[in-house]
């Protein structure tokens, strides 16, 4: 006597079981023609999101038509396809539990009427409402774009959704790693040519010579105390020894470097050439180093105000 009851309530559960399986089936197929992506209209939106389904589904609402001008619909658009498309590397009994999908504002303006979609793009994912998966909810949770528009942390995400992880892999950067190439091989070339300069004693000798001389007129002081460039008034020297603005460095930098070259010429290079280049050289670097000596006198009242003395100026 129990075995009628039993089968009619088998029977029952055969005809509500395969209206889901007839649309599990229709999704499997339109996400194969698409290659992993179903392209949505308000009929097709309907059937993905059916209240009975067993499966879940992750929806991009986006605007790509270039009427709507929706630039980060475009930007978002590739990675969205990617993560799609890595799904689809996924096994098939996994695979066919979960479907990724797009709707075009201008395939289902119905649809984003009734979300109350304003804006795109914007990403749904809608949670299995039966079977092993479910969770008691079907409303739909949406996906944080402050992680950006790229692919891998889009992949994370939705993999929390997913039977399985997502198997999503970064692809290989061709435009990096040839920009790399491209400017490694840029600097072999270089050194190939510049190797003699650089293994000349005159070039690490002047960049020494540089490096002392800005750092001796204050450089490191200046960049650790955060001094500005100038004065608000404009004044390019600071009053006191305590004080120092960028310029100020420059200038001092210029003029120790002239004095230093100045008696270099005078001791290392004069004495080695004609007598009549010699005189004239003796009176040009020494009047140099008396106008330029003047000019740091002025520069070192300025600091220390009250200063009696000067030379030329």
């Amino acid at each position: 006597m129990l075995l009628l009851p039993l089968l009619a309530l088998f029977s029952l559960s055969l005809t509500r079981a395969a209206p889901a399986d007839e649309t599990r089936q229709s999704l499997v197929a339109l996400a194969a023609a698409g290659g992993g992506l179903i392209k949505l209209d308000s009929a097709s939106y309907d059937l993905l999101t059916a209240p009975n389904r067993d499966w879940s589904a992750s929806i991009e609402f986006t605007a790509l038509d270039p009427r709507r001008r929706c630039a980060p619909c475009k930007e978002f658009a590739p990675s969205w396809h990617s993560v799609a498309k890595a799904w689809t590397k996924a096994p098939k009994a996994h695979r066919d539990n979960h479907f990724f999908a797009t709707l075009d504002f201008d395939d289902g303006q119905a649809v984003f009427q009734k979300l109350g979609l304003a804006s795109a793009p914007v990403v749904y994912v809608y949670p299995p409402t039966a079977g092993p998966r479910a969770k008691g909810r079907s409303d739909p949770s949406k996906y944080d774009f402050s992680h950006g528009f790229e692919a891998e942390p889009l992949a994370q995400h939705l993999s929390n959704h997913t039977p399985i992880p997502i198997p999503y892999s970064k692809p290989f950067d061709w435009a990096r790693w040839t920009t790399f190439g491209a400017g490694f091989l840029a600097f072999a070339v270089t050194l190939r040519f510049i190797s003699p300069v650089l293994q000349s004693r005159w070039t690490w000798a002047i960049g020494t010579i540089l490096v002392s001389l800005v750092m001796t007129s204050g450089y490191m002081f200046t960049r650790i105390r955060g001094s500005p460039f100038i004065g608000q008034d404009g004044s390019w020297i600071a009053g006191g020894f305590q004080n120092q603005f960028g310029q100020e460095v420059q200038v001092i930098a210029v003029v120790y470097g002239t004095l230093g070259f100045a008696f270099v010429m005078l001791t290392m290079v004069i004495p080695y050439q004609s007598a009549q280049r010699q005189r004239f050289q003796i009176y040009l670097w020494s009047t140099i180093i008396m106008l330029v000596y003047s000019i740091l006198i002025v520069l070192f009242k300025v600091k220390n105000r009250g200063y009696p003395f000067r030379l030329l100026m």
